[in-house]
C-alpha cells in the first residue's frame, strides 16, 4: 500500500513523496516544517501498532499543546515527529520517538525572544492501567496508555515540556549585570545562569554589612 519511491516519507503507515511531505515549508523558523493536513491518526492502539510495527509521522501545531502553550513566549510555530512502534526482546510495546521544534521563549538576561532549538530522541514503553513505571526497565520513559490507546500528540507534548529551560537563555547572550548601586556592580557569568538571583543575595548582604560597620 502506498507508493514505494525510495525518496519518500513515512505518514500514517504508508509512503508519501518528498515533494508531498515537505510541501508548505516556507516560512517556518528554520529547522521546522510548515504544519500539513494531519495525516496520522489522534489515537492509537499502541500493542497492535507494536505487533505491526507501524510507523507514524508527522507535525503538530504548537497551539494546541495546551500544557506546552503556557511556557512559550508564543505558541507559533509545529513540533515535527516520528513515532515508531515495535516490541523489544522482553516483549514490552516500545516507541522510538524523535521529536525536532523550534521553540519560542523570552531569554531571561537579554529579554529578547529567540527559538530554543528541540531535537530529541527517546525510547518509551507503554504500561497498561495497572502497571507502574517500577514494572519497566530504568532505561525506558514510561508513558501511559488511556482506555487502551495513545494520543501522538500528547506524547510529542511529553517530550517539548521536558526540554523548556527553567530560565531561558538565548545561545550567546554574555554574563549579566545586576547592580542597585552603580559603583557596586556584581557578574554573573554564564555559568551561574541557573542561580540569577544568588548574585543579588550576596549584593545586598555586602551592603547591609557596609552599613552596620558605619
Amino acid at each position: 500500500m502506498g507508493c514505494q519511491n525510495r525518496d519518500s516519507s513515512i505518514v500514517y503507515g504508508v509512503k508519501l513523496p518528498v515533494s508531498l511531505a515537505r510541501e508548505g515549508s516556507a516560512g517556518a523558523p528554520p529547522g521546522v516544517t510548515k504544519q500539513m493536513p494531519r495525516d496520522y491518526p489522534e489515537w492509537v492502539n499502541p500493542w497492535k501498532a507494536a505487533e505491526g510495527k507501524r510507523r507514524f509521522a508527522g507535525s503538530v501545531s504548537l497551539a494546541r499543546l495546551k500544557r506546552l502553550a503556557p511556557m512559550l513566549e508564543d505558541p507559533e510555530g509545529v513540533a515535527s515527529f516520528e513515532a515508531a512502534f515495535s516490541r523489544d526482546a522482553l516483549g514490552l510495546t516500545v516507541i522510538s520517538l524523535k521529536v525536532t521544534a523550534e521553540l519560542p521563549l523570552r531569554c531571561q538576561a537579554s529579554l529578547e525572544r529567540y527559538f530554543e532549538s528541540v531535537n530529541r530522541e527517546s525510547e518509551l514503553v507503554v504500561a497498561g492501567t495497572d502497571e507502574t513505571e517500577s514494572d519497566f526497565p530504568s532505561h525506558y520513559e514510561v508513558t501511559m496508555a488511556e482506555d487502551g490507546r495513545i494520543a501522538l500528540a500528547r506524547i510529542v507534548e511529553d517530550e517539548l515540556v521536558l526540554v523548556v529551560p527553567q530560565v531561558p537563555r538565548k545561545p550567546g547572550v554574555g554574563p549579566i549585570r545586576y547592580t542597585t548601586d552603580p559603583e557596586n556592580v556584581v557578574e554573573v557569568t554564564t555559568e551561574k545562569q541557573n542561580m540569577p538571583f544568588a548574585a543579588l543575595g550576596k549584593l545586598m548582604r555586602d551592603k547591609q554589612d557596609d552599613e552596620t560597620r558605619d
